[in-house]
């Protein structure tokens, strides 16, 4: 082999030239973009002439069918890939068409987020918190939040999807490669030139007629005017009453006429007002008076009542308590509709809080006054029983609205009063007395009871350790059950009260079906409580017969009473 010492002579010179003009067209480097041509295509590959490369870079076609390249899979087409490594382990050239285009990609959008361009691209599908949007010029994938998709709420957006639209670039992570993108950005840049104009057309002071209620918010209402422009009424400015909260006062998609008070050209904003546009009617509130009828009209229906108007600007809350005498927590959607004319009293008139109170039942009579007036204390009226549960039955009395209320303990003297109280059903007609009626508390109590014969009154003539005869009911382990002669009340005589020697005290001496004597140990009229005993009985003969016969040692009249000392006398003397 023949080795060329001499560099100097013009054929190397020349050589070197022509070696130096090749090398600088063909610049191969790994993590640099190169372009391919196709020059072989099998069923799952494509193979790429470089220049300069030992070797034919080879792609996988699904790679190329993924990124949209299907159209360049052809002889002679160039395609532009990422050098990854001139020569792996196995002496292959490494490529890859998907990164070289996301490279590119996010070239681009660099640039156009450093020159805040827009750029165009298509919303492809749906995530979690928004959607993904393809850059059309490169495919990069990028994040569109759902608050950046439009200026308004939009429940469907399936006629945006995959329509090439504008978006404006608002997020760029270098580091992980990721970008936000936003819609309405784009939307707004166009509606602020419009805003503006619109913006211009109001001053101070003008009237603006027919605006529609669009939506609330805590601190005041918003409007819309005409199609182009959104005001804000503030929630002072609604009413010269006090308002909790806008829809107190207004519903979606009513219109009404309002006032400009402020006029913000940097912000664009409009401010109204819709209590400007009549006069301050606690100018002239002398004009009520308390405790009097007045003609209200109901503009508003809440759960918790209504707001009614006094006269045009003058609103009222007509609480839900205030509605009925005898219905509780009744709801005004029930009684009234919007528009109505009633009638109602003022209750409340409070200058400093700019407030009116009215009732709605107080315009009517009170039931309960009227039941009272007919029906005092002591009458006895015939009552349909309308409702019950475990303890009492409601009875109406006539057509008043009101129910009486009676207790199981009135329904009779003799039986249990629980059991007595399953006896009536819904729609049975009684006969009662009025024991009291509470007005304030809304109240009324009857008895049935009490318009019967009481059999307690057969001791009205009785007294405390009277002997009286009863004939034994039942006997159980706790006493005799026992029932006076001429009354119909059973009462109980306790196994402590039957002897007062304790071994006698045995409820089982009895069978059921005796009569004995038995004393009254206590009485009590007023509590209705009647103790007996026949232990009472036994003291009280001994104590008479103390008294008649003398001590417990007398009986010396009786035959042999001396006869055990005369035999320890005739023992003595032997």
């Amino acid at each position: 082999m023949e080795i060329y010492k001499d560099l100097n002579n013009p054929q190397s010179k020349e050589f070197e030239q022509l070696l130096n003009t090749q090398l600088s067209k063909i610049q191969i480097e790994e993590g640099k973009i190169i372009n391919g041509k196709i020059n072989k295509i099998t069923e799952k590959f494509v193979f790429l002439f470089v220049e300069g490369l030992k070797s034919e870079p080879v792609l996988d076609i699904n790679e190329l069918k993924s990124i949209g390249l299907t159209d360049k899979i052809k002889l002679g087409e160039t395609i532009p890939v990422l050098l990854e490594k001139i020569e792996d382990k196995n002496g292959d050239v490494i490529v890859s068409a998907s990164k070289a285009q996301k490279i590119k990609g996010w070239d681009k959008l660099v640039k156009a987020y450093e020159n805040k361009e827009p750029i165009m691209g298509k919303i492809t599908s749906k995530c979690k918190g928004g959607c993904i949007v393809e850059h059309i010029e490169t495919g990069s994938l990028m994040f569109l939040p759902g608050s950046q998709i439009s200026d308004k709420p939009l429940k469907d957006i399936s006629h945006l999807m995959n329509e090439p639209q504008k978006f404006a670039l608002i997020k760029l992570d270098k580091i992980r490669g990721n970008a936000c993108v936003s819609r309405r950005e784009i939307i707004s840049s166009f509606k602020k030139e419009d805003k503006i104009k619109i913006i211009e057309k109001y001053k101070v002071g003008d009237i603006i007629k027919g605006a529609e209620v669009k939506g609330y918010s805590t601190f005041g209402c918003f409007f819309n005017v005409n199609g182009e422009l959104d005001v804000l009424v503030h929630l002072q400015e609604i009413s010269y009453s006090r308002v909790n909260h806008p829809d107190e006062v207004f519903n979606i998609g009513e219109k009404h006429d309002l006032k400009v008070i402020s006029v913000d050209k940097e912000k664009l904003q409009v401010g109204c007002s819709v209590k400007q546009l009549s006069p301050d009617p606690f100018e002239h509130i002398e004009n009520y008076e308390l405790n009097k009828l007045y003609k209200v009209k109901v503009v508003k229906i809440m759960d918790f009542g209504a707001f009614c108007e006094l006269e045009p600007g003058l609103t009222t809350l007509l609480h839900s308590s205030e509605l009925s005498w005898t219905k509780k927590n009744v709801s005004a959607k029930k009684l009234f509709k919007i528009g109505d004319e009633i009638d109602c009293v003022i209750t409340e008139i409070d200058k400093t809080k700019r407030r009116v109170a009215i009732s709605h039942r107080l315009a009517k009579a009170n039931p309960f006054e009227t039941f009272e007036k007919k029906f005092p204390v002591g009458t006895v009226v015939e009552g349909e029983v309308v409702n019950k549960n475990e303890y009492s039955l409601f009875l109406k009395v006539e057509d008043l609205e009101i129910d009486a209320f009676l207790h199981c303990n009135d329904l009779t003297y003799l039986d249990n009063g629980e059991e007595e109280l399953t006896k009536y059903k819904k729609g049975d007609k009684i006969k009662v007395k009025v024991l009291e009626i509470k007005i304030p508390e809304q109240k009324i109590r009857v008895g049935l009871k009490q318009t019967q014969p009481d059999p307690f009154d057969w001791f009205k003539d009785k007294s405390v350790n009277q002997v009286i005869t009863v004939k034994i009911m039942t006997t159980d382990n706790k006493g005799l059950t026992v029932r006076p002669e001429g009354c119909n009340m059973d009462f109980q005589i306790k196994k402590s009260l039957i002897a007062i020697n304790s071994a006698d005290a045995r409820p089982s001496r009895f069978t059921g079906g005796e009569r004995i004597d038995c004393a009254i140990s206590e009485i009590d009229l007023t509590k209705r409580k009647v103790t007996l005993s026949i232990k009472l009985l036994e003291e009280i003969e001994k104590k008479e017969a103390l008294e008649k016969y003398g001590s417990e040692g007398s009986g010396k009249n009786l035959p042999f009473s001396s006869l055990s000392e005369d035999l320890k006398k005739k023992k003595k003397t032997k």
